[in-house]
């Protein structure tokens, strides 16, 4: 049990705002394969104020889409205080506030991560929030382990970790790499550690190179973090939670049959197109679809064949093709491991670097 305020989620693995993707169609598919918790996708002050189409995407939520968290961009706490309100009103089940996003439009308009480095204003943007929320919905945080990995950086997180556990925030999610790493290189659980300690009974989530349920498994037993916040790991692997849950049960994790996989994208495509006009519907997938892939056993060839697909019906086309109920396929392989991925990386030439992702 994940402990979010008011909030009691079942399972402690979390689906985390990722913009671009953790739209209804994710959030959903992931709900149908095991997450009692999703977050939508990260959202701008303005784009939550301002009446326009973006709002109104924003406030589609629906019924069978609850337990639900709105995650929160901007710089200016009235703003942000605002929207925030703006969210309860709208039926979010948790606010969240990011001070961890590393995109450089982002922090050139001094949001995300940027905030990081100012820690007296991340305090009164933390401190609006949770006067304006009042107390009807938990407010939580979203922070990377500072903006560099400089002594200040480091003092100037610490300082806004405190001050925001003081004033009442029901959470923090911690991602391991620093604002500048991006995600270069390994997030530090080592860290994670760290804080869980420094924090004592408080509500700490962890985050990065979660691409396994084992990942998640390991980041919480070798960090005592109390949940984690599964982000990449989950496009095109909702089967992330259902065998999170089953680890956590002491029961045995197998890697998803062809059947579910054709299941999972069948209906996440459907609530694409229920969702989106049809051209965009295929589009939006299309990304989905090569992480989908990665679990098929015929990899590489279903990840080039959602690459090289440009439209809705080039979509449908792979399914039918390589998602065929009436043929045999090979086991289905399971995803590779962020233990893995590091020991590849390292293999590789020290002037040609790769994210581990």
């Amino acid at each position: 049990m994940l402990n979010l305020g008011s909030l009691k989620i079942s399972l402690p693995a979390v689906q985390a705002a990722l913009s671009g993707f953790s739209d209804r169609p994710m959030r959903m598919v992931s709900r149908r394969f095991g997450a009692d918790f999703a977050m939508a996708e990260v959202v701008l002050d303005d784009h939550v104020v301002l009446k326009g189409k973006l709002r109104d995407r924003v406030f589609a939520i629906g019924a069978d889409d609850h337990p639900i968290g709105g995650q929160l961009l901007g710089s200016r706490p009235e703003q942000l205080a605002e929207a925030a309100n703006d969210l309860v009103e709208g039926g979010y089940d948790l606010v969240d506030i990011n001070f961890g996003c590393p995109v450089k439009k982002v922090l050139g308009r001094c949001r995300g991560g940027y905030l990081l480095s100012e820690p007296v204003n991340a305090l009164a943007i933390v401190k609006a929030v949770i006067s304006a929320v009042s107390g009807r919905r938990p407010v939580t945080l979203k922070m990377r382990r500072g903006f560099d990995d400089s002594v200040e950086s480091e003092r100037a997180f610490f300082s806004i970790l405190d001050g925001a556990f003081a004033s009442g925030v029901a959470s923090v999610t911690v991602h391991g790499r620093t604002v500048e790493q991006r995600y270069i290189g390994p997030s530090n659980w080592d860290f994670l550690a760290r804080v869980k300690r420094h924090v004592g009974s408080c509500t700490i989530l962890g985050s990065g190179d979660l691409f396994t349920a084992e990942d998640v498994h390991r980041m919480m037993n070798e960090t005592g973090v109390n949940g984690a916040s599964v982000a990449r790991g989950a496009i095109g692997n909702p089967f992330i939670f259902r065998e999170c849950r089953a680890l956590f049960e002491d029961r045995q994790v197998s890697p998803p049959s062809m059947a579910e996989q054709r299941d999972a994208v069948e209906f996440q495509l459907a609530e694409s197109l229920a969702n989106y006009d049809h051209d965009y519907a295929g589009r939006t997938f299309r990304k989905f679809g090569i992480s989908y892939a990665d679990l098929h056993p015929m990899r590489p060839a279903v990840p080039q064949a959602f690459i090289a697909a440009r439209t809705t019906e080039d979509v449908l086309d792979v399914l039918a093709t390589w998602y065929d109920a009436t043929r045999e396929w090979p086991d289905a392989k399971q995803r590779e491991t962020v233990s893995d991925l590091i020991a590849a990386g390292a293999e590789r030439k020290a002037d040609s670097p790769r994210s581990v992702q």
